[in-house]
């Protein structure tokens, strides 16, 4: 659940404006308030049309550099050839559930493993270690 909802404005100059704490913010801290928990509601301060979606989209983009492979090419390909529209639709449809889906797995999965890495305090310490080193590797591979 969101701890709350957070207003920017969005300026011609591409600033953005937080309206509770009075200061202008970049799109790096937009996206930490979004980590912590909060949604964020952006307006044009120009036209008050909602730009929310632009804005996410953008600070999406920008992580996506770093990487330089957010989605695969096939992908926008498909979205490029066949419109917007089927990619909203596949957006709205399914992407947003298999991502929840996942999440609540990983979060079963590891409280799964949580409790049985507690189990194992009885165990010997080789065997103690290799379940940790277990669960090390099965963390480092969700990263990826």
């Amino acid at each position: 659940m969101p701890l709350k909802k957070v207003r920017f404005k969005k300026y011609a100059n591409r600033r953005l404006y937080n309206t509770e704490k009075s200061k202008y913010v970049t799109l790096k801290e937009v996206a930490d308030i979004i980590r912590q928990g909060h949604h964020v509601e952006i307006i044009d301060a120009k036209t008050k049309e909602d730009v929310t979606a632009f804005i996410l989209t953008q600070i999406v983009m920008e992580e996506s550099k770093k990487n330089n492979n957010l989605l695969p090419i096939p992908l926008l390909y498909l979205s490029i050839q066949y419109g917007e529209t089927v990619l909203r639709e596949f957006f709205e449809k399914y992407l947003q559930q298999t991502v929840e889906a996942y999440l609540a797995h990983k979060a079963a999965v590891d409280d799964h493993f949580a409790k049985m890495l507690d189990l194992g305090l009885g165990f010997s310490d080789i065997a103690q270690n290799s379940m940790y080193e277990m669960f090390a590797d099965y963390t480092k591979n969700l990263k990826k």
